[in-house]
């Protein structure tokens, strides 16, 4: 399991685009449609191969016959950042090795892009959203790749969590990566970022 990237929802893209745009000083690259949940985005090139998604429900694309992804059907209020996302390299055996919960695999793609996505069959993770959604890329096209470098480097995300070491503990022997830190508290997301030799926060 390795860090993959984030994502931002909102009421709508517009919304959650500008709230990216106006914490980090930078500007999101157009994205495009998700079939199968008729969400759509916009997005950011990180470095280390990394990047950020702005997401909301797509208003001009019919009603999914099933939750949506990342629990946008209940989204409500400002934009904010609202999930992480990991990459596996094999998605089934991970699922296996991992409490139910996690979802189960939903194959997707947009263009050239494929990709298999855990989500759960009422939309939301475990941890009250603050687990990470599960992804297994097929091929060996990925979005960090294609996306304008914006030079912004992750320095941390903060998962913050009622049961923050419980998750911590059930993460630990599939994911080793120094910039996540889990900290007991309401539940929330907090991203640092390296802007141009400046720190910028997104929550």
């Amino acid at each position: 399991m390795e860090f993959d990237h984030i994502a931002v929802a909102g009421e709508a893209l517009a919304a959650a685009t500008q709230h990216v745009e106006q914490a980090l000083g930078l500007t999101l690259q157009q994205g495009g449609e998700h079939a199968v949940f008729h969400t759509h985005n916009t997005l950011l090139g990180l470095e280390d191969r990394l990047y950020l998604e702005a997401i909301a429900i797509n208003p001009a694309a019919p009603v999914p016959d099933r939750p949506r992804w990342f629990d946008l059907d209940h989204f409500t209020g400002g934009p904010r950042l609202t999930n992480w996302i990991c990459r596996c390299d094999d998605l089934d055996a991970t699922l296996a090795s991992l409490p139910a919960g996690f979802g189960e695999p939903v194959s997707l793609q947009r263009g050239d892009l494929r990709w298999r996505m855990a989500v759960p069959a009422d939309g939301v993770l475990p941890f009250d959203n603050c687990a990470p959604a599960l992804i297994e890329w097929e091929g060996d096209a990925h979005p960090a790749a294609r996306l304008t470098p914006s030079g912004a480097r992750m320095t941390s995300l903060t998962v913050c969590h009622p049961e923050a070491d419980a998750l911590a503990a059930l993460l630990a022997p599939h994911l080793k990566d120094q910039r996540i830190r889990f900290d007991t508290g309401p539940c929330r997301l907090e991203a640092e970022f390296d802007v141009a030799g400046e720190i910028r926060r997104l929550t």
